[in-house]
């Protein structure tokens, strides 16, 4: 650990799993102190907490706090925690929902619930740090979307679709919030061995596989560490980006 977020107080969403608990682990590398912020405390892949984990292995503070993103108070909640630590100083609005559509099938129960989860709850995820970002003279938020916000599948189109409002929310925000010392950026994953299906192990098929330069899929580390670049004065001014993190997938036809 060389200290890059020493100091800082961070909040990740869906930071129990995947993604969000490498990014949560990353941040607590280099010093930053953790919210852990999701519908569950257990990892989807088995083992301790995420916060459990962090407070193990580094000399930071970390808390979980049960938060459903889709429901706004709990999000606020979910931000206040941060102020035990001296308030957020980076939000992670990673929380989301994958599942198998049919478009002519679709109903406004599954449409709203994706809709919730991915766009609303990265909104007011966004609104609530940025509150206190404001009052605090600055700060990073940094939204996760995914490279299905830049182009379209017929497999998952509401999916598809809440995450390219991720990314256009995060140029506007960005665009709003520059003077006030707030940068805002996106990070698009690629294939990420994750578990955001559920229980499945989240490996890539090998004709998906030979659609990837490198070569291999990505793990949740290859996201954590834009993250922690994204989070850290190293990125001081970089604001309203998407930075694609797909092994190169989206370079080619």
């Amino acid at each position: 650990m060389d200290g890059t977020l020493s100091g800082k107080t961070s909040v990740v969403t869906g930071g129990s799993s995947g993604i969000g608990r490498g990014i949560a682990l990353a941040f607590a590398r280099e010093g930053a102190n953790v919210v852990v912020a999701d519908v569950r405390e257990e990892p989807k892949e088995g083992g301790a907490p995420t916060h459990e984990v962090v407070c193990e292995r580094h000399d930071v503070e970390a808390t979980y706090v049960e938060c459903d993103v889709s429901v706004v108070a709990d999000v606020e909640a979910a931000v206040a925690a941060a102020d035990e630590y001296g308030g957020v100083d980076v939000m992670v609005n990673n929380a989301g929902i994958w599942q198998p559509e049919t478009f002519l099938e679709t109903d406004e129960t599954e449409f709203d619930r994706t809709m919730d989860v991915n766009t609303k709850g990265t909104f007011f995820g966004a609104q609530a740090a940025a509150k206190r970002m404001v009052e605090d003279g600055g700060g990073s938020i940094i939204n996760v979307s995914s490279i299905n916000g830049l182009v379209g599948n017929g497999g998952h189109p509401v999916y598809c679709m809440s995450k390219a409002a991720t990314e256009l929310l995060t140029k506007s925000l960005a665009h709003r919030f520059g003077d006030d010392g707030i940068r805002v950026n996106d990070i698009s994953p690629g294939a990420i061995k994750t578990r955001i299906a559920g229980d499945a192990e989240g490996e890539a098929s090998p004709e998906l596989l030979s659609k990837i330069p490198l070569g291999r899929q990505g793990e949740p580390e290859d996201v954590a560490d834009v993250a922690v670049f994204l989070a850290s004065d190293a990125a001081r001014y970089v604001t309203g980006e998407t930075i694609v993190v797909d092994g190169g997938w989206l370079s080619h036809d």
